[in-house]
């Protein structure tokens, strides 16, 4: 079945042009031009990813995340200006999962979407992601649904975050390299200023808390990459 895309961009001529070029590409593509319209139409319809470009008049692409996230962890991928680092990061900050900078070949648009769609799909693309459930304290993943439970309540993570708190608790007590963790959440080599994963991990610290004993979750190690801490207390007993 076609993916159902959305893409939301102010330029009427590009947005012909890239969803004609995403038709072909086995996608059912529909544009909308500016962010409250594109707001309301996405508390009504449920598409499986978005195109969200930053700079719109009246609402922005940034706005339009903000409020998006407040209801729906659809899958997001930002369009920013090329060299526009602030955009990016705050647009990661807020919960996109990916960015694509322009202009860009609709190629790279293409192979961004299928790869955040492949990882939401729970399609596993490497022998450090499983679809197998695993518990480390007052954490609770299950691989098959992708969902994650902290003290049985489910916890909101966009599609990335997930992937990114997958390697991590799959390899508890270890350090990950960034470059690994970029490779397997995001698909992609991780660039010489990329600071994608950097803001994945802050958001899982915020939206995680500190462990149950208290103390980081998620420690960087400066130079290496990043480690999940295991629990000293038992949270049974907490």
């Amino acid at each position: 079945m076609p993916t159902n895309l959305l893409l939301v961009d102010d330029d009427v001529a590009f947005c012909d042009l890239l969803c004609a070029y995403l038709n072909g590409e086995d996608f059912n593509a529909e544009a909308i031009h500016d962010g409250p319209t594109a707001i309301t139409h996405l508390r009504e319809a449920a598409p499986d990813i978005v195109i969200l470009d930053v700079m719109m008049p009246v609402m922005n692409g940034l706005d339009v995340l903000r409020e998006l996230r407040s209801f729906s962890s659809v899958p997001v991928v930002m369009l920013t200006a090329r060299g526009d680092d602030i955009d990016r990061i705050v647009g990661l900050e807020l919960g996109a999962d990916d960015y694509v900078a322009k202009p860009c070949n609709p190629r790279e648009i293409v192979a961004r979407a299928r790869a955040i769609l492949r990882r939401s799909r729970g399609a596993v693309d490497s022998v450090n992601h499983s679809d197998a459930s695993l518990v480390v304290d007052d954490v609770e993943l299950r691989g098959g649904e992708r969902t994650v439970l902290q003290n049985g309540q489910p916890l909101e993570l966009t599609s990335t975050e997930y992937d990114v708190l997958d390697v991590l608790l799959r390899n508890v007590g270890k350090v990950v390299e960034k470059a690994q963790v970029s490779q397997i959440a995001l698909n992609r080599r991780l660039g010489p200023y990329d600071r994608s994963i950097d803001m994945h991990i802050s958001r899982l610290r915020r939206k995680l808390g500190v462990l149950p004993g208290g103390g980081e979750r998620i420690k960087t190690v400066r130079g290496s990459g990043y480690l999940y801490v295991r629990c000293a207390v038992d949270p049974a007993r907490q």
